[in-house]
């Protein structure tokens, strides 16, 4: 999928651990593991957008807002500025500090 990648990534809270979206197919790859007991009129929408979005029928940045939504809408959105941020330091060294 040329040209799928969005011009920011999503932040998603798993159970233990965050995940980035940054394209079209991290959200399919997202959908697919979405429990079918969850499966609502949302999912739906949300599919169908990617769908008509990897066929180039609707807007990428379209399709990342709404998911944005979904998330957010599922409690599982995390914002970029709690996402912690590890500083390579002063160098960039090896694990043993050499």
């Amino acid at each position: 999928m040329t040209g799928s990648l969005f011009s920011r990534p999503l932040f998603v809270q798993r159970q233990h651990f965050v995940q980035e979206v940054g394209c079209l197919d991290d959200i399919f790859d997202f959908l697919e593991e979405w429990p079918a007991d969850k499966r609502d009129v949302a999912y739906e929408t949300m599919l169908r957008a990617c769908r008509d979005a990897a066929v180039g029928r609707f807007p990428l940045g379209a399709v990342r807002d709404n998911f944005r939504r979904f998330l957010k809408k599922n409690g599982l959105l995390v914002e970029i500025e709690s996402v912690p941020f590890v500083s390579r330091g002063s160098s960039d060294r090896n694990v043993d500090g050499m």
